[in-house]
């Protein structure tokens, strides 16, 4: 369950300079943490969607029925008869099926618990389209400069080079 959980994305809305005085063209740093909390519990007492269920009781799983909100209700029916249900959180992925015999808390479904903090420092840069179409003129002008200014010392040295035959 770790593995589809290694990103996260954060929508970032960039100040607008044009309209902010004190917002300028920049580099801002960013940091941004998470934490996903490990067993957690309801105040109702309920277990969260991040926990291991286990069986409430020793026997046969008889009848697995999903609810309208994606919650799993289990039965479980030991060896005496006495039938008991579990109700799984939305999102669980279970391990058993109709038909399986369970020990007392075994799992019901696959452990979600992959808690733990992590963080992340990046930057954001601000930048104006026109600045960097500025920026870009300004680099092929510039470059246009130098070619024309080698052509220029060309022509010259070939100038020099055929006033020294004569």
């Amino acid at each position: 369950a770790g593995k589809t959980h290694q990103e996260l994305i954060f929508p970032v809305v960039a100040p607008d300079p044009d309209k902010d005085a004190d917002v300028k063209y920049l580099s801002y740093p960013f940091y941004a943490g998470g934490n996903r909390g490990r067993g957690q519990v309801y105040p109702t007492g309920e277990k969260s969607n991040i926990n291991a269920f286990g069986a409430s009781q020793a026997g046969q799983v008889t009848e697995i029925t999903t609810t309208e909100k994606g919650e799993s209700t289990v039965t479980i029916v030991n060896s005496n008869g006495v039938t008991t249900s579990q109700t799984l959180s939305t999102g669980l992925q279970l391990l058993v099926k109709q038909g399986d015999i369970v020990k007392a808390e075994q799992p019901l479904n696959m452990d979600p618990n992959v808690g733990g903090f992590g963080q992340e420092e990046s930057e954001i840069v601000l930048q104006s389209s026109a600045r960097v179409l500025g920026y870009l003129a300004f680099c092929f002008a510039l470059l246009l400069t130098q070619i024309l200014l080698i052509l220029k010392k060309k022509q010259y040295e070939k100038v020099q080079a055929a006033e020294l035959n004569f």
